[in-house]
């Protein structure tokens, strides 16, 4: 029996865009400026699964939604292969859009002057959905975006995680296989955030593939079987969320928050005698400290004790466990949200 193909699979995936607009004079003399042109995506090499939730992890710009388009046939790639459900969109887009559902960020994807149901007739019949499964269809994903009761309200008087909901409602039409989801989550409130996870759970539940961005941490941490963490365009991890926090090597995480008096270097010194610095920042007299433990029941009497022999003062202490933050941290050399 043959394995099934993997469900998203790229090769030396790259976007090349240019910045700014080039004049009329130029673009007959076909002028390119090579300082002009920047690599949103610079070579990625992807597997995704059948029946996986797979989690594109980095901060805005890291090139996370560019690569969404170019699986969801939207942008054309610069070089390399993309293969969505062992097709090649370049060559068949409307058989991948077909088994594709995507909800893109940015994307004002519903009328707002026409209810829930209005919307997902209008685009049942753009998905060349058959008439006779156009009225159980939408049952189907209004209900499984819990929204039922509230069909016929027009949108504009939806909340905006209700509109997430729906939005969500309108990928699922066309029964996809695959579901690709651009930062779901991005400014809803938490309860609305947690639905909408659950909601994402289900769809594993039902055996579908999940390819989501985000660059909340703890919401990659809890729904994604295998994560990829993206920066400047390339892939820097690739691996589960438990997997990869396991390369950081420490068990506590302490942020510490020093007055200083004087220099920073001193403190800093001390403290990497029983810890990795993993980030540092001075700002108004306040030196942060992000440092990689083994025991902060250990660390933080030392920590306490390198501020005082430096004529220093901790004003704030918090222990956290590892997470992805930490991973990208130690990766990259700064936060995930920089």
């Amino acid at each position: 029996m043959m394995a099934a193909a993997p469900a998203v699979e790229t090769k030396d995936l790259v976007k090349v865009f240019e910045r700014g607009r080039r004049t009329i004079w130029q673009r007959l003399r076909r002028e390119r400026d090579k300082r002009d042109r920047f690599r949103a995506v610079d070579g990625i090499d992807l597997v995704v699964e059948p029946g996986e939730i797979f989690g594109l992890l980095g901060p805005n710009g890291a090139g996370k939604t560019t690569t969404m388009k170019m699986l969801a046939t939207l942008l054309i790639p610069t070089s390399g292969t993309i293969r969505v459900l062992g097709i090649d969109p370049l060559a068949r887009p409307r058989d991948v859009r077909a088994r594709l559902g995507a909800m893109l960020s940015g994307e004002r994807s519903l009328y707002w002057k026409l209810t829930a149901r209005e919307n997902l007739e209008y685009f049942a019949a753009l998905y060349h959905v058959p008439p006779h499964e156009i009225k159980a269809r939408i049952a189907n994903v209004l209900a499984a975006a819990k929204l039922t009761d509230r069909a016929d309200d027009y949108v504009e008087r939806y909340s905006t995680g209700m509109r997430q909901r729906l939005a969500l409602a309108r990928a699922l039409l066309p029964d996809p296989p695959l579901v690709v989801l651009d930062e779901p989550t991005v400014g809803l409130d938490p309860q609305a955030s947690r639905d909408l996870r659950d909601r994402v759970r289900e769809l594993k539940a039902q055996g579908r593939t999940v390819l989501l961005t985000t660059h909340y941490m703890e919401e990659a941490d809890q729904l994604c079987d295998r994560v990829a963490i993206i920066d400047h365009g390339r892939i820097v991890a690739l691996d589960t969320p438990a997997a990869l926090k396991r390369t950081i090597r420490a068990e506590e995480v302490v942020h510490l928050e020093i007055g200083l008096d004087g220099d920073d270097s001193a403190v800093l010194d001390r403290l990497g005698q029983s810890a990795i610095v993993a980030r540092s920042e001075r700002s108004n007299g306040t030196l942060t400290v992000t440092a990689h433990c083994a025991s902060a029941r250990n660390f933080v009497p030392a920590a306490f004790d390198a501020a005082r022999s430096t004529g220093s003062t901790i004003r704030h202490v918090e222990v956290v466990p590892v997470t992805l933050e930490d991973v990208f941290l130690a990766l990259t050399g700064r936060a995930l949200r920089e």
